[in-house]
């Protein structure tokens, strides 16, 4: 399948190192998203075009509006709470890989039951050093899946009964049943793969319960049959790291789309000078709220 030209409009221009996390606030009417390496979280105001910066002091993976005010992220150093007036960061549940230093949170989101699931990886990628874990409403923490390489996109469908995730190098989705009371997954089978350049990342979930993947070094957005793991488009974007994308805006009809200038030179930048920037587009579909973190 050829790619598909879409207009891309600049909604923050920004030099993120790695932007990534971004989710939709259908309440506050706002987008968060984060610059991992920049240790930076973002709130967008589309209605202002402000886009506040709180610094987080160490990597952060994600971001995920929490139920009872304020936001919670995933750090180097494990989960936190985020007061959005104050700034103030305050850690929630253990650090499970403590003895790991050479480990972060990356990408990550809440289910339906408002658990926040993330997953950890070796800062350079190293294969299989990182766990997919979940902070439950009690705060406590969970191990989920091992070994995991760069554990990133993971959605659910619009029944709660199947749980999607991807761990980047394996460059696939893969499905599990999901039981939204427990929070246990199982039956592992692969739903989609990617056959082109680049790597899968971060990934949205539609109404039609299809998904929406940013392809890392792929200059692009797919968007897959979920039932049948069919390519439906491609389409082409003008930066070549894509993190992440979300729906957003008053109807849940705009994509919004993250990318990395990481490694970039100046010449590379010269040729891309929207990498790094928060970025929407006309998906022709439409997104489903974000679960919120219950705890």
């Amino acid at each position: 399948m050829s790619s598909q030209q879409v207009d891309v409009e600049l909604v923050v221009e920004k030099d993120a190192l790695v932007g990534e996390g971004a989710i939709w606030d259908v309440d506050e009417q706002v987008l968060y998203w984060v610059d991992i390496l920049s240790h930076e979280l973002y709130i967008y105001d589309p209605a202002n075009g402000d886009n506040a910066t709180i610094p987080t002091c160490q990597a952060v993976g994600t971001v995920v509006v929490r139920q009872s005010g304020g936001l919670v992220v995933a750090l180097h150093n494990g989960f936190a709470c985020v007061d959005v007036e104050s700034g103030k960061i305050t850690p929630i549940g253990e650090d499970p890989e403590r003895s790991l230093p050479a480990n972060r949170f990356n990408d990550g989101k809440c289910d339906p039951a408002g658990r926040l699931w993330a997953g950890t990886m070796e800062f350079s990628g190293a294969k299989d050093q990182g766990k997919l874990y979940c902070l439950d409403i009690d705060h406590s923490v969970r191990e989920k899946l091992a070994p995991v390489s760069i554990s990133n996109g993971i959605v659910w469908s619009g029944d709660a009964k199947t749980m999607y995730y991807i761990d980047s190098p394996l460059n696939n989705v893969r499905a599990y049943d999901y039981d939204i009371d427990s929070g246990a997954i199982q039956n592992e089978r692969v739903v989609a793969v990617n056959d082109g350049p680049g790597i899968f990342d971060g990934m949205a979930i539609d109404a039609e319960d299809n998904f929406w993947i940013a392809v890392y070094g792929g200059s692009c957005v797919k968007h897959y049959d979920s039932k049948t793991g069919a390519l439906i488009k491609e389409l082409a974007l003008p930066m070549t790291n894509v993190t992440s994308c979300a729906f957003g805006g008053a109807n849940l009809d705009e994509l919004y789309i993250t990318s990395a200038c990481q490694g970039m030179d100046d010449a590379a930048r010269a040729g891309q000078p929207l990498a790094g920037s928060l970025v929407k587009i006309d998906p022709g579909a439409r997104g489903v709220p974000a679960a919120v973190y219950a705890g």
